[in-house]
């Protein structure tokens, strides 16, 4: 194998593995710091309030630099939107580091947000170098990469935080920023070589993609997929305090469920993604999505008393996300292979806003006394408008076929 990412001409000699820790790097600052909350706000001389911004602030500048970035990446290439995410995001963990005023953290941390922009762009690079089943396998390694580093954060966070500070996370995201940067300046070569002479004939283009109807059925179901998930994220802390007293020590065990079903869902996807039709690896994945909640609410409903009937149900969301989200995203960014980058922006920019509003809403209508079968049925909802749109995309395939 090549010692360097070939263009999209010689696709084989793809070093998929930096891609890869791309996506891994892009969520790790999400959830790194977290165990590091109330320290920064003693250390700093702020309150809470203020200090939580940098995650509100981060998901909403990342939400937004998703869809600016990807339509650069198709107008400027693949590489130097990386080159320059991953830099941007190292100098701001840096400046996290060393921050002494609130405003200075806040202010950094949002640069750190910079990192998001690489999670669609590589999906991008990936579908530059071969579409559909490929791309599809490829992406399932590249979501479980992505799907650890969230496990991991807040324990090696925790840790660093315990022995020596709070500063320790950021100095850590900092020096392997600028590591990476310096990996993917030797190692990322351009993958996206037909790209469009200026932002005018990009534009022109834009409308296709828009009113592609096969677009918005892979981008919706990959967006109340994840908002099943977000929904859990909302309801499961309070649903495990009310209804099986589970210690804060262990909540972190049945939270990791989920997760954990999602890393299993996308190595199976990417090992079977070869071997099927798109539509149906998302459409099994989101009847397997489905099934989990329907299970949960039946059990609890039937005088189910241990946390695992609850929790164990909930598995299957994640198996369910992870066999059908790398699909669901190779098909999204395929309808138009030119603008892939934008298409996988979007996709994730309404990902994102999908999730963010799903969690919100489970918020606000979640009590103690409706949290045993409330987020169940939010992730029910939630994953049968996923089903829905993958019966759409069946639905267009066999129209296609049909001509």
């Amino acid at each position: 194998m090549s010692s360097n990412l070939s263009t999209a001409s010689d696709p084989a000699s793809l070093r998929h593995a930096t891609l890869v820790l791309l996506c891994a790097l892009s969520v790790l600052p999400l959830s790194l710091f977290l165990p590091s909350l109330p320290a920064i706000v003693r250390d700093l001389h702020t309150d809470y309030a203020l200090v939580a911004l940098s995650l509100g602030g981060y998901a909403a500048v990342a939400a937004s630099l998703e869809c600016l970035t990807g339509p650069l990446s198709d107008r400027f290439g693949r590489r130097p939107i990386v080159l320059t995410s991953v830099a941007i995001f190292a100098l701001g963990s840096l400046g996290c580091a060393m921050a002494t005023d609130i405003r200075v953290f806040l202010g950094c941390r949002l640069m750190q947000a910079a990192i998001t922009s690489v999670y669609p762009v590589s999906m991008a690079a990936i579908r530059d170098t071969g579409g559909g089943a490929r791309a599809a396998s490829r992406i399932g390694y590249a979501a479980m990469a992505a799907a650890f580093a969230p496990m991991l954060g807040p324990t090696l966070g925790g840790t660093l935080d315990q022995t020596v500070g709070w500063r320790a996370s950021f100095w850590l995201l900092g020096a392997v920023g600028i590591a990476l940067f310096a990996w993917c300046a030797l190692d990322l070569v351009e993958t996206h070589t037909r790209r469009p002479s200026s932002f005018g004939q990009q534009l022109r283009a834009y409308p296709a993609l828009l009113r592609a109807r096969r677009f918005w059925a892979y981008a919706s179901c990959m967006a109340f997929s994840t908002g099943a998930f977000y929904a859990f994220l909302a309801g499961a802390p309070l649903a495990a305090k009310t209804l099986f007293g589970i210690a804060p020590a262990e909540l972190g065990f049945y939270m990791g469920t989920i997760t954990a079903g999602f890393v299993g869902g996308s190595l199976l996807a990417a090992r079977v993604a070869r071997r099927h039709a798109l539509a149906t690896t998302i459409l099994c994945g989101r009847v397997v999505a489905c099934a989990g909640p329907l299970i949960g609410l039946a059990l609890i409903f039937g005088g189910a008393t241990h946390a695992l009937a609850w929790f164990g149900p909930c598995v299957l969301v994640g198996i369910g996300n992870g066999l059908s989200n790398p699909g669901a995203h190779a098909g999204a960014v395929s309808v138009r292979p030119e603008l892939a980058g934008s298409a996988s922006g979007l996709a994730g920019a309404m990902t994102i806003g999908g999730g963010a509003a799903l969690s919100s809403l489970t918020g606000a209508l979640l009590t103690p006394r409706n949290a045993g079968y409330l987020p169940l049925a939010m992730m029910l909802l939630s994953a049968a408008i996923a089903l829905a749109a993958a019966m759409c995309v069946r639905a267009f395939d066999g129209q296609d076929a049909g001509r």
